[in-house]
């Protein structure tokens, strides 16, 4: 079995070979700042809003509701700091789960500690999910944001956002939901199938290049911008489009999304198996859902053992795997996904992630298969 073998698709996905080379013009020929009035820059600008059309005609947006980002985390931090701040004179309580990626999470502190902000961060079921009851329950009359991920990076949990941001929108409360792990995955119609007034998505979850992404802000809300410095982007995000990511976060939206290139028919069988043997396994719980979760994605706890030992130890048998977020590799903190599911704190971090793709076989599941148990009891007897 060729080594290593690449199961961490939840973190990034290779960049596709027909993405690359719609890219490759923009990396050299078309090189002009979209911003300058020459030819060149306005031969930039013509480009940039070309991609821009295309990507709302995709989502069934207006083009000036995208605001092109440098990925995930910029897109959930200008739409969290932006709509709290914008609105902060109708009423200042905003509302979270406590599964959300740290993108998310962090940003919610910071107000909360150094803006003045009351923050609601709502529990999860033992399977991750967040009611609907709840987000109504903890609504108040001075609440203004709503944010909820559409799908877990940790344990793959898909949570019911459309009825949420119906919610909130009959409540007048803007809803944002961080689908980065959702595009790709699971069907995407039209981006008003999460009922959201903002979405953040991410260019190298399916395929498209790092540093790229986007925001999709419902009209006519417009949240406060996080970085000044030029009128780029509406005067929504300063600073230079970075015009061949744009280009390749376009590609793949059109080539990946509508029908997910994570494709079910595929992935499932070869998820089921992993997770039928790794669950197997003494000592090891699976955490992620049996039903209405990623169909990529196997997480488990393993007890006797730590996250960082256990990916070292199965990356020197050629396994690349994960403990969760890649924002927080090599970190020592224990999952806080697994702390909300009201795990045992002690194995909180002792999580491991499969996250299966496109490229992902059978012989390397069955590869898998064979060599994780050796691995886990190197790990679990001290090794």
């Amino acid at each position: 079995m060729p080594a290593p073998i690449y199961f961490d698709y939840n973190a990034t996905t290779p960049l596709d070979p027909a993405v690359r080379d719609a890219m490759l013009p923009y990396l050299d020929g078309i090189f002009g700042n979209p911003s300058s009035v020459h030819q060149i820059g306005r031969r930039a600008r013509a480009l940039l809003d070309d991609a821009r059309d295309r990507a709302a005609h995709f989502l069934g947006a207006k083009p000036s509701e995208l605001v092109f980002t440098s990925g995930g985390s910029e897109s959930n931090n200008l739409a969290i700091f932006g709509t709290a701040r914008q609105r902060q004179a109708r009423g200042k309580h905003l509302i979270t789960t406590t599964i959300e990626h740290h993108a998310v999470l962090h940003c919610f502190d910071y107000l909360e500690k150094r803006e003045g902000f009351n923050v609601t961060r709502l529990p999860v079921s033992s399977g991750g999910v967040v009611s609907v009851e709840a987000v109504a329950a903890a609504l108040r009359p001075d609440t203004t944001l709503v944010s909820v991920m559409a799908a877990n990076n940790e344990i793959g949990t898909l949570q019911p956002v459309a009825a949420i941001g119906a919610l909130c929108r009959e409540r007048g409360v803007v809803f944002h939901t961080d689908a980065v792990q959702w595009f790709g995955k699971e069907p995407v119609s039209k981006i008003d199938q999460f009922n959201a007034d903002l979405v953040s998505i991410c260019a190298h979850k399916f395929h498209g290049p790092k540093g790229a992404g986007v925001l999709y802000i419902r009209s006519p809300l417009q949240p406060d911008p996080i970085l000044f410095g030029g009128a780029h982007e509406n005067e929504r995000r300063a600073g230079t489009e970075n015009l061949a990511g744009i280009i390749g976060f376009v590609a793949a939206l059109e080539r990946f999304v509508r029908v997910p290139v994570f494709a079910a028919g595929h992935l499932a069988p070869l998820c089921a198996r992993l997770g039928a043997a790794v669950g197997a396994l003494p000592g090891v719980h699976l955490v992620s859902p049996a039903a209405a979760g990623l169909v990529n994605t196997v997480a488990c706890l393993v007890e006797r053992a730590d996250s960082i030992a256990l990916l070292a130890g199965l990356d020197l048998g050629g396994i690349c795997a994960s403990s969760g977020s890649a924002c927080s590799a090599g970190s020592l903190e224990p999952s806080h996904v697994i702390l909300a599911l009201g795990r045992d704190p002690r194995l909180a971090n002792a999580l491991v992630r499969f996250s299966l793709g496109r490229e992902s076989t059978a012989a390397e599941v069955e590869y898998a298969c064979r060599v994780i148990p050796g691995v886990l009891n190197r790990v679990q007897a001290g090794q």
